[in-house]
């Protein structure tokens, strides 16, 4: 609170993003427990979760919007500002691990990259895959409550209009990953790049927590609350696929 005091937190995008954290870090600290992780664990990946978009609100105050492309990096602005300037001081507590300090400047810096690196310990591994999916969790809820115009400021206007999405984004849909943000090119490419983020939930508690909430099927559902279609035929069809590659994901996973 006294971080954000700084900033116009009467600012929508100030205001959600608050929200946002909090409901990041209360994730982590459930993972972590339904992993059989200790209180003292628990807690850090709390902190995780609290300081994973720590540069958000300087990206806002200087660009207008939340969008990486138009600004730049928020997960490499947080850690700098909190490891280059210092601010990681005003949220050590008291008792904390030392050797955690590069695992959380680590887990910051790729919480939000498409890929983990493939040489890290196991550790470091887990805190990011904890974290990363407590983001995408809360990622869900962002992308269905709030308007796009709200999430992105000043980077609202960037997409280009079109009917479907492209042979290449649904040859990721059909493989169960991540759409790199390169390819998607319209509203209905964003839309759809949000929900595949369910491909790459790694703990079974984020599976349960999404199907708790609700969120992963008011975004796969074709109509809005008053029943209107909010997508034309041609992309309805592909939500419709999406839908089913998400539930054989899921299905897969749970089996597993």
């Amino acid at each position: 609170k006294d971080y954000t005091a700084a900033f116009d937190v009467e600012d929508i995008m100030i205001d959600h993003k608050i929200y946002h954290t909090m409901r990041v870090a209360e994730n982590a600290e459930r993972i972590a427990l339904s992993s059989g992780l200790d209180r003292s664990d628990a807690d850090y990946a709390w902190l995780l979760g609290l300081l994973h978009d720590f540069g958000r609100f300087e990206q806002v105050k200087r660009y207008g919007t939340f969008s990486d492309i138009h600004s730049v990096d928020h997960a490499e602005l947080g850690a700098d500002i909190l490891f280059k300037d210092g601010e990681i001081k005003r949220f050590i507590p008291a008792g904390f691990n030392p050797d955690d300090s590069t695992l959380t400047e680590t887990a910051i810096r790729l919480h939000n990259k498409l890929l983990l690196p493939e040489d890290q310990d196991d550790r470091t591994r887990f805190f990011c895959n904890l974290l990363r999916d407590a983001d995408k969790i809360d990622i869900l809820r962002v992308v269905q409550e709030i308007p796009l115009k709200q999430r992105a400021g000043k980077g609202k206007d960037f997409l280009k209009k079109k009917n479907e999405a492209s042979a290449t984004v649904m040859e990721y849909v059909y493989s169960h990953r991540c759409i790199p943000r390169k390819y998607v090119e319209s509203g209905f490419e964003l839309h759809i790049s949000h929900i595949c983020m369910a491909f790459e939930l790694v703990f079974e508690e984020s599976r349960r927590i999404v199907a708790e909430q609700g969120f992963l099927d008011k975004l796969l559902s074709p109509v809005d609350e008053n029943g209107e279609y909010l997508w034309n035929e041609s992309e309805r069809i592909q939500l419709k696929i999406l839908e089913n590659e998400v539930e054989k994901f899921l299905t897969d996973k749970d089996r597993g």
